[in-house]
């Protein structure tokens, strides 16, 4: 079991184009914080370099730890084998985020001090001041709030965002996740 700190999940698909942009974002950012590890998850859907990428970027920089998980069906499976592999090996708090830019590296500061200020769970959204989603994707911002209007009526929630993948969690609060048994089947898309 490694030392307590938080971890950093991330999946990795064909991220071959945006990764030399994306990794530097992020290492700029690592650099400002305290101890915590980065999880590249990678899987079959990934057909160009970006295995090897990531496995040479592991062998630089140790707070980097590539995982290559080809029974992974799709992207949730993806962030769960990536919360398996922190809470197992002590971290916490555990933050998920996409790659390619799509997040903003600078903001993962904010996410570990409202964790540390006792807060069980921080979301990202594209849709509250500060926020911004990619405005030349009509198709992405129709995802976007479109699955947020379904969800919430199917579920009786009142989110803002409920596609968001920029979160982050307590220990605890994944260790509730995993041990739920999520089961996700089929394709799952996250806009």
């Amino acid at each position: 079991m490694e030392p307590d700190s938080w971890a950093l999940i991330v999946p990795m698909a064909n991220e071959e184009k945006e990764f030399d942009p994306f990794i530097a974002a992020l290492i700029a950012q690592l650099d400002r914080l305290p101890q915590g590890k980065v999880f590249l998850i990678i899987d079959r859907v990934s057909t160009d370099r970006t295995r090897e990428l990531c496995e040479a970027l592991q062998q630089r920089d140790d707070r980097f730890v590539a995982m290559w998980a080809p029974e992974n069906r799709n992207v949730v499976d993806a962030y769960l084998r990536g919360y398996r592999e922190a809470y197992d090996r002590g971290h916490g708090p555990i933050i998920e985020m996409d790659a390619g830019l799509s997040h903003d590296p600078a903001v993962l500061s904010a996410f570990l001090s409202r964790l540390n200020e006792g807060f069980d769970c921080v979301f990202g959204s594209r849709f509250v001041k500060g926020g911004s989603i990619d405005t030349k994707s009509r198709w992405r911002w129709f995802l976007s709030r479109g699955g947020t209007v379904i969800s919430n009526l199917l579920l009786g929630s009142r989110m803002l965002d409920m596609t968001r993948g920029y979160q982050g969690r307590q220990r605890h609060i994944g260790r509730r996740l995993l041990d739920h048994g999520l089961r996700p089947n089929g394709l799952s898309r996250q806009a």
